[in-house]
């Protein structure tokens, strides 16, 4: 039986316990199971003793993991399936990151604290932890660590969609503004031999963005510059890009930003939002979930509507051209400095 099959209290109970679910994976991510199963299958008292676990709850975990289609269990051994790949560290699409992230004390803390944001629309995560998110991780850096892996494998994900559909043939210097390490600029330089890049995000970041660069084959095409796109953004590109930046932030700050990038740029030079676009409607869509998330962790960041997104690029200075749809959950909405 499908589930729009189920009688509509089963279906609700599967989504309350959704949270379950995303705990046991967590866990499983953590702990590096689909790491230890990808030599070849096991029992769980295998992995158990590997690890100094103990057996039965490994079993337990496996055997749950198993009933949505992570891993497979025959005769007492666990072997990979296509969902339970993804939870390995050594692929580019991993979701071992991201798995582990979900679960991080911090954001469940903020996320039980949804209520707060709801009824005063301030950051969950703010009002528990006295501070922002980005603060925050400065100051736990293993949590830190969890959050860059669960965010440089989503945007390998999205780089190689954008990379794949956006036409950047005409495109000379291409800017990656709050480029983190550089991931989507090295998927789409990797593409294109005859652009150069700027990679631009706060200093400490980008001086760690060398040997991803390097591993891509495009650090000697890509000149890295450290600082606030609060404040000033580099000059000399003829295309600026953003992925994910802008639904952190409120409408506000999103001007902020894009002025300060409408000062640095030349005239009739692109302007690349790698956003998720929200739907009218009842349409399922992860970025109506992905909302709730900006909802508890940002002070004032959320996704946007197309309307939304004009309006704030009209109020920036630019002038709106068109949408690219990406095989991914984002698309390059792209407007042109006037």
């Amino acid at each position: 039986m499908g589930p729009d099959k189920l009688p509509p209290p089963v279906q609700l109970l599967q989504m309350i316990t959704g949270r379950w679910v995303a705990q046991t994976i967590g866990v499983v991510a953590e702990l590096g199971f689909a790491d230890d199963i990808q030599a070849g299958p096991k029992t769980a008292a295998e992995i158990a003793s590997a690890k100094n676990l103990h057996a039965p709850s490994v079993h337990r975990m496996l055997r749950a993991c198993a009933s949505l289609g992570i891993f497979a269990e025959e005769g007492g051994r666990f072997s990979q399936t296509p969902l339970s790949d993804s939870l390995r560290s050594d692929v580019p699409y991993s979701m071992r990151g991201m798995a582990r992230m979900v679960n991080l004390k911090c954001g469940v803390e903020a996320w039980n604290a949804l209520e707060h944001g709801v009824r005063t629309g301030e950051s969950a995560f703010e009002h528990v932890h006295g501070m922002q998110g980005f603060p925050y991780m400065d100051q736990h850096p293993r949590d830190r660590e969890i959050f860059a892996n669960a965010m440089s494998s989503f945007t390998a994900q999205i780089g190689a969609a954008v990379a794949q559909t956006y036409d950047f043939s005409s495109v000379k210097m291409l800017a990656d503004i709050g480029g983190s390490h550089g991931m989507v600029l090295a998927l789409v330089l990797a593409k294109y031999p005859q652009l150069r890049g700027m990679l631009f995000d706060r200093p400490g970041v980008v001086a760690g963005a060398k040997s991803l660069l390097e591993a891509h084959g495009v650090a000697a095409r890509v000149e890295c510059v450290g600082g606030d796109f609060f404040a000033n953004v580099p000059s000399g590109a003829d295309a600026y890009l953003m992925k994910h930046i802008l639904h952190d932030w409120n409408d506000a700050d999103s001007v902020r930003i894009l002025k300060a990038i409408h000062t640095a740029a030349a005239p009739g030079s692109k302007l690349l939002l790698v956003e998720a676009i929200l739907e009218e409607g009842n349409t399922p869509q992860f970025a109506k979930i992905l909302d709730i998330e900006m909802l508890v962790m940002t002070p004032g960041g959320h996704e946007r509507t197309l309307p939304e997104w004009k309006g704030l690029l009209e109020a920036s200075g630019y002038r709106f051209t068109r949408v690219v749809p990406t095989p991914s959950p984002i698309a390059v909405i792209e407007a042109i400095r006037v």
